[in-house]
């Protein structure tokens, strides 16, 4: 009767001991999985082309390294940043620098660029003329109303012979007032929202335009063909990654800009957009 205790109790202890440890290594293994679960979660603006099409490219790329991309898309300039600065979105992906600088002067955003990811030249369409030597006198160039982009659509005309610039005025902040020759009395409409461009475009056949390439591609236009006059590819007005400058060491926002400036992104951009969008790899200003 005793050796039959005795075996019962070490049948009893075995058990416990298996239980026990089955119980250890499915803890272990539920931690191990809640580990690799764990994600880190940003949402970022971006303009619907190319701005967020390249996002939706990194997402799987930022998915490996843990975080889960959400991205707004918007059709303005102006929400973009409102919404960061009340904290809606993580950061914003659509402005250049010049852009950026702008509005954080007169908004107060504090805000801080993370990086260059490519350029968007801007070009100057028409449907009357094929080429600037054809334009009539008094002809009208209607532009943005974002008075960052002025100096912009200046220089290029600039650069091109239609107008000169005073000289003692910096290129990138240059207005029509700037303007010091203008042999072919080129009348300037400034008040035109930028994604209502094409559709003057689309509307008025005597006038000139100045588009934003994202636009211009959104509105079915190609701007490496359908573009009398377009910015080079070296021109300063790159798109940046925004963010708060509190969130300037944010991890995870660092590694959406390392991803975006990859190999596999960048490859992305110059087949997708064959010139029309530029990247800029490691450039930051």
């Amino acid at each position: 009767m005793k050796k039959i205790l005795t075996g019962a109790a070490v049948l009893l202890l075995v058990l416990v001991l298996a239980a026990c440890g089955s119980s250890e290594n499915e803890s272990d293994a539920s931690g191990s999985e809640g580990e690799e679960s764990e994600t880190t979660e940003i949402k970022v603006g971006a303009s619907s082309v190319p701005h967020a099409e390249v996002l939706e490219q990194a997402k799987p790329i930022l998915a490996e390294e843990g975080i889960e991309l959400t991205i707004e898309e918007y059709q303005d300039y102006i929400l973009p940043n409102q919404d960061l600065d009340e904290g809606r979105i993580d950061a914003n992906y659509f402005q250049t620098i010049p852009y950026l600088d702008q509005q954080s002067e007169a908004k107060g955003y504090d805000f801080v660029n993370l990086g260059g990811i490519h350029i968007e030249p801007i070009g100057v369409y028409s449907q009357k003329y094929d080429s600037l030597d054809n334009v009539e006198d008094g002809t009208t160039l209607v532009m943005s109303r974002s008075v960052s982009t002025h100096g912009r659509v200046l220089s290029l005309l600039e650069k091109h012979d239609l107008i000169k610039l005073d000289e003692d005025v910096e290129k990138v902040n240059a207005t029509v007032q700037d303007v010091v020759e203008n042999p072919k009395n080129i009348e300037f409409d400034t008040g035109v929202d930028p994604a209502n461009l094409p559709e003057v475009y689309d509307r008025e056949e005597e006038v000139l335009v100045a588009i934003n390439t994202n636009y211009a591609i959104e509105a079915g236009l190609v701007p490496s063909e359908d573009a009398i006059i377009l910015e080079s590819s070296e021109s300063p007005y790159v798109n940046v990654v925004a963010a708060q400058s509190k969130d300037e060491d944010n991890e995870a926002l660092q590694t959406l800009v390392e991803v975006l400036r990859s190999e596999e992104i960048q490859n992305f951009i110059k087949e997708e957009y064959d010139g029309a969008v530029v990247p800029v790899g490691g450039a930051s200003e």
